[in-house]
């Protein structure tokens, strides 16, 4: 079986059904010359389930009625790349410019994390807004947090990194918001509570169905739309203006733009726009 498994081969077709699937079940299209990385990821799927081959993986996941092997398989292939404090321009432009004209508003704040992946946009917010924000913990303050990994939410929810992850954030930042909870042999820190608790994570899957009412502030929604197609971008984006405050802002990844889009945004800098 361990000789099988090392020598499984993914052919074209049987690429072309597994991106089809993906593309159904979450709307993101994997380009042609991924088969490597299908490859790799879904072998660690054939040797959960002592398959010997993508054909009969294939039938496993026609066949699976409780579709827990279909999670698996969209949790697999989605990319979950992300940091703390990315693309520093945006948490700038909310220090800055969003948070000035909501806190002289007084009122409550709505912030989404559309694609959070392990947590650390979400708890970056957090941490800004208790930076900028004397009266936080006093405010109506709320910020959800999305994706559509139930796996990596649980790591988002446990909320602890190694100390080469926490490289964008300053030494003043990481004694005043987490806690070393090992030292040996690589240092691990948790974010603390007082961050934590103005997350709230949850499972989504934004080609479904989306409960949140809103209306939000801000929307993250950052190199998430690169892995869909033009009409979908566009279909999402609408949707995002929906959910948006008059005046509320959508942020987009540096490599994503609108330019091309058609949308009832207005530009304000790179990957920023507002209703």
């Amino acid at each position: 079986m361990a000789m099988e498994l090392l020598t499984a081969d993914l052919s074209r077709s049987q690429f072309n059904t597994i991106r089809a699937f993906l593309y159904q079940a979450s709307g993101i299209k994997l380009a042609d010359g991924k088969e490597s990385l299908v490859k790799s990821r879904l072998m660690k799927r054939l040797r959960m389930l002592g398959l010997s081959s993508f054909d009969a993986y294939l039938e496993y996941l026609k066949t699976d009625s409780s579709e827990c092997e279909r999670r698996a398989l969209i949790e697999s292939l989605t990319i979950n790349n992300t940091s703390f404090f990315r693309e520093p321009q945006h948490f700038a432009f909310l220090r800055e410019r969003i948070l000035p004209r909501l806190e002289s508003a007084n009122r409550k704040i709505r912030i989404w994390s559309a694609g959070c992946s392990s947590g650390e946009e979400p708890y970056s917010i957090a941490i800004v807004l208790r930076e900028a924000l004397p009266d936080v913990d006093r405010r109506d303050v709320r910020i959800l947090a999305t994706d559509i990994s139930t796996k990596i939410l649980g790591e988002a929810r446990e909320a602890i990194y190694e100390h080469y992850e926490l490289k964008d954030v300053g030494p003043g930042l990481i004694k005043k918001y987490l806690t070393c909870t090992c030292a040996r042999p690589v240092r691990h820190y948790r974010v603390n509570e007082n961050v934590r608790k103005m997350v709230r994570f949850a499972q989504l899957n934004l080609m479904a169905d989306w409960p949140m009412k809103g209306p939000f502030d801000v929307i993250f929604c950052r190199n998430v739309m690169i892995y869909f197609e033009k009409p979908t971008q566009q279909w999402l984006v609408q949707r995002f203006w929906e959910l948006l405050e008059p005046g509320g802002y959508l942020l987009l990844g540096h490599s994503e733009s609108l330019m091309t889009s058609a949308h009832r945004l207005r530009y304000v800098q790179p990957a920023t726009y507002v209703k």
